[in-house]
């Protein structure tokens, strides 16, 4: 039984040398020095914010992109022992002990370090030889650019690695297809593919423009194989259905799993949340939540509430009235109906309450038991400290004319009688006989004299002026349709009134019953509401210093400074290496015009090369040019403030392109030996000249070693690039 313990176990593994030694020098390159400068670098003020928010489970929104990223970064830093006390408020300041520097930029410099192994793997994959896939590595290797901004906690060099190692997935997936579908290796390669590009996506939306160029690659594929006759319906059916759950179903259950575990971590309630609905704030620990505590759940004739609008633009605001009137004539001439003002008040306050009267009854306390209110009941609201009635009547309101104005009803014995009268409907109701909820309900108030709607104005920016205090505009909209968020309102607080006497009404406070938010509001409809969030919530774009177009990339026509050492001239930079950003632009173009130059020479049936050279070459040109193009043109469109940083995913796929365009120049233009000796001679010259600029430009990368201002200079090879100079 034991004989086979007579022979020697032998175990022969494969090492591509090349890849090993890519990866070593892609980890030297990255790794060396990543604690230095132990200070604050550019947007490591902001990356670092939400690190710090992370390790205190405090709730945020970051409107830049999805969650995936931010964790990576708080995994260094969790990593690292990071306790979140640390106060990003400046670029250059100074790390205190406390803050884990290098295990925080260990991640980016590790995605940066992989990218060049990456790199090769994908010209191999692509049919290219060797020699060119080892020359795309090198290229990456010695990529100012991506050297810098992997050396930080950024999130771009890692963004890139997973749209590289989607890429990568998907052709080592492709190369299986002929002769070994469904097999291990197959599904692993495909589900590897999902996987990244999610990940990807997950990280930043950018990644979604490689993510749709692989999807549209799939399709083209998938339409190839149709045609193959060799292929069953049933074979078919189960490709469709493979590609679909690996690149469809898969990525999307992973993109909603980092939601799943952001919303996890961040269980604290913070100043982010204040944008959040309240039945999402008040399922985050403190905050709301201890505010809404053992309030009644549901909604009373007598019971008194704060309303909150849901839009929350231009900011949160609650409805609101004092004991001011408009003014009888507004600045335009126009008059008013000199009411009370009614307002969308954007703090909490007194006058914030209001009370649910029955307009059949006289009093305004909660009867036993409660009468609950439901979706179409008519109700009045009073108001808390004034108790005057919520009003609408045919008068222009002040900043929307085109709108009714909405008061707090003052009789003047005029002809103007009370218009006070509002139907309850619950938006987000499963029945027609639901009862309207604290918090969870979605409330519009339909008048019901005049089928006005109530609502917070849309003059977005607009208050009222100095006689308004420069609260919002609350009007009654007309000719409504749809249920935009501006007209719908929820409790916020509730308690049930006990006291008809309007002093003690003014201070008292009921818990009848224990109420838990948290457990009403689902994952989902958490994820649904922070998803809209990210997309809808802008920032004000302003014009930064080193803010650029999308037209300045190409030719590198800006940079941007990252940090300046407080004494000396040291300083980083984010600059590409100026001769592979050119060869990158001469081969995009030379592909374009070989690519034109081929396809009307083929249109007129003359094959300047082989068949399968021709498929190599689009093949190619699919993805690392199309790769550049998705990557790029996209920001052509965008109303945003942009970056240099921005484009570095393109500009790898276009770095890509620069061997593809060189081994076909080889293979099938220089057909003479003379000629294939002057090409290598020129490459080798080629490459010397990137390694020079590389070193050349490797202070401004790595912060070290200080220039003096002549040296720096020197390196200010364009007008438009900004190199920090000292007051001597």
């Amino acid at each position: 039984m034991l004989g086979f313990l007579k022979e020697p176990v032998v175990v022969t593994a494969k090492i591509n040398v090349n890849l090993v030694a890519l990866t070593v020098l892609g980890l030297i390159s990255r790794l060396w020095g990543l604690c230095y400068p132990r200070a604050v670098v550019f947007d490591e003020v902001y990356y670092g914010q939400f690190v710090s928010l992370y390790m205190k489970r405090i709730f945020f929104v970051d409107d830049s992109g999805p969650p995936f990223g931010h964790m990576l970064l708080a995994l260094g830093g969790y990593l690292g022992g990071f306790d979140g006390n640390f106060l990003w408020n400046r670029i250059g300041a100074e790390y205190s002990m406390n803050v884990p520097v290098w295990s925080l930029r260990l991640l980016p410099a590790l995605a940066g370090a992989l990218c060049v192994p990456l790199a090769y793997q994908i010209l191999v994959e692509l049919h290219f030889s060797h020699c060119a896939a080892l020359g795309a590595a090198l290229l990456i290797l010695l990529e100012n650019s991506l050297i810098t901004q992997s050396r930080f906690m950024l999130l771009e060099s890692i963004l890139i690695f997973f749209i590289l190692l989607a890429v990568l997935s998907y052709l080592k997936f492709y190369n299986l297809q002929k002769h070994s579908a469904f097999s291990g290796s197959w599904w692993f390669w495909l589900l590897l593919t999902g996987v990244a590009c999610s990940c990807a996506v997950g990280v930043k939306y950018m990644g979604l423009f490689t993510y749709m160029l692989l999807l549209a690659t799939t399709g083209l594929h998938f339409w190839h194989m149709i045609g193959d006759q060799d292929l069953s319906n049933v074979s078919l059916l189960c490709h469709f259905l493979a590609r679909g759950l690996a690149l469809i179903i898969i990525p999307m259950g992973l993109y909603l799993s980092f939601f799943y575990v952001h919303l996890a971590l961040l269980y604290r309630s913070g100043p982010h949340d204040q944008i959040m609905t309240s039945a999402f704030q008040a399922s985050l620990e403190g905050g709301l939540a201890r505010i809404t505590q053992g309030q009644p759940l549901e909604v009373a004739y007598g019971s008194q509430i704060t309303l909150r609008n849901v839009l929350g633009k231009p900011m949160q605001c609650w409805l609101h009235s004092h004991t001011n009137t408009y003014p009888i004539r507004y600045e335009n001439g126009r008059g008013s109906s000199h009411q009370q003002q009614v307002t969308c008040y954007p703090f909490k306050d007194v006058n914030n309450w209001w009370i649910v009267k029955d307009p059949g009854m006289q009093q305004l306390v909660v009867s036993n038991p409660p009468r609950p209110v439901r979706h179409g009941h008519i109700v009045q609201l009073v108001h808390g400290i004034t108790t005057r009635y919520l009003n609408t009547h045919d008068v222009a309101a002040p900043l929307s004319p085109h709108s009714q104005e909405v008061s707090c009803y003052i009789d003047y014995n005029i002809s103007m009688p009370a218009q006070n009268l509002w139907r309850v409907e619950i938006v987000n109701r499963e029945s027609d006989t639901d009862v309207w909820k604290t918090i969870l309900s979605e409330v519009r108030f339909v008048h019901v004299n005049t089928s006005a709607v109530l609502k917070a104005s849309g003059v977005i920016g607009a208050s009222l002026p100095e006689w308004g205090y420069r609260q919002l505009e609350v009007v009654g909209e007309k000719l409504s349709k749809g249920y935009h968020q501006s007209m719908l309102w929820n409790v916020e607080e509730h308690r049930y009134g006990k006291s008809q006497e309007q002093k003690e009404r003014e201070v008292e406070l009921h818990s009848p019953t224990q109420m838990d938010i948290s457990k009403n509001l689902s994952f989902m409809a958490k994820f649904t509401e922070l998803q809209w969030k990210i997309l809808t919530l802008k920032n004000e774009d302003t014009e930064h210093k080193y803010s650029s177009s999308a037209l300045d990339w190409i030719t590198m026509d800006t940079n941007i400074a990252y940090w300046l050492h407080p004494t000396s001239g040291a300083q980083i930079h984010l600059l590409g290496n100026v001769a592979t950003w050119a060869s990158a632009n001469a081969a995009a173009l030379g592909y374009l015009c070989l690519s034109l130059w081929y396809l009307l020479r083929r249109r007129r049936k003359i094959y300047d090369i082989p068949e399968d050279a021709w498929q190599l070459w689009m093949s190619a040109g699919g993805i690392c040019g199309g790769g550049w193009a998705v990557n790029y043109l996209p920001f052509f469109l965008m109303e945003k403030t942009l970056f240099l940083y921005h484009y570095l995913p393109a500009v790898t796929f276009q770095i890509l392109l620069i061997p593809v365009v060189l081994q076909h120049l080889s293979d099938h233009l220089c057909r003479s030996v003379l000629l294939k000796s002057m090409f290598s001679a020129l490459l080798v010259a080629w490459f010397s000249w990137v390694y020079f600029v590389y070193c050349t430009f490797s202070p401004l990368s790595y912060g070290q070693p200080a220039l003096s201002p002549p040296e720096l200079r020197a390196l200010r090879w364009k007008d438009t690039w900004n190199i920090l100079l000292r007051k001597q």
